[in-house]
């Protein structure tokens, strides 16, 4: 009997190490970084704030021939800034809303407690991130759209082309739309990641 008694009591013991043992380890996957997707939110971040910058300092000022009065041409100053079409409007808009989205989730990782009651934060971050993306995504298909109309012109509408005249602005504009690509690609594989992360089920806690 002396014996069934120690062995009731190892066995009491060997279950609460067991228990202490599981909460640890969901102690130590609670408090570990996706260090990962936390580098991809800081390169989308730089790309779209670049873009977002880019686009917004982008103006030309240049003397065009309008006419020609005998042998005397005529000049004209145009100036070219984003602010003259909507769409680019849109466009710094949208990336710096992508920035500030970063920026912002990049903080609450590294900054706020990892609580997560009932997937709730993963939840939360993972609408977010959509909703950056489909704005971002949006913001570049108009600022494309009327950044090909400017290099290439619309011959059924009359619209003729300005980027021959206009050089710089194009080139700087372009180079805009390719920083925010990335950006918008690398939001693409974040929101892919938060959502897995969203569905993975938590093996941790069903550790016997």
């Amino acid at each position: 009997m002396a014996s069934t008694g120690n062995n009731d009591s190892n066995n009491g013991e060997k279950e609460d190490l067991g228990f202490s043992s599981s909460s640890i380890t969901t102690n130590e996957t609670k408090g570990k970084k996706d260090w990962v997707l936390l580098s991809l939110r800081v390169l989308s971040f730089f790309a779209t704030a670049s873009a977002t910058i880019v686009m917004a300092l982008n103006k030309q000022t240049k003397n065009l021939v309008v006419a020609t009065l005998g042998n005397t041409p005529v000049t004209a100053t145009i100036t070219a800034k984003f602010n003259q079409t909507p769409a680019f409007v849109f466009f710094i808009i949208a990336n710096g809303n992508a920035s500030l989205h970063n920026l912002v989730m990049i903080a609450v990782d590294l900054l706020v407690p990892r609580y997560d009651y009932k997937g709730l934060r993963l939840a939360l971050i993972a609408i977010l991130d959509m909703m950056a993306m489909g704005l971002a995504s949006a913001g570049d298909g108009a600022a494309t759209f009327m950044s090909m109309l400017g290099r290439n012109g619309n011959s059924h509408a009359q619209w003729n082309k300005i980027c021959d005249k206009i050089q710089t602005y194009c080139d700087r504009g372009g180079a805009a739309l390719v920083a925010s690509f990335v950006g918008f690609i690398l939001l693409l594989i974040i929101t892919v990641m938060s959502i897995i992360k969203l569905l993975k089920p938590n093996r941790i806690n069903h550790v016997p």
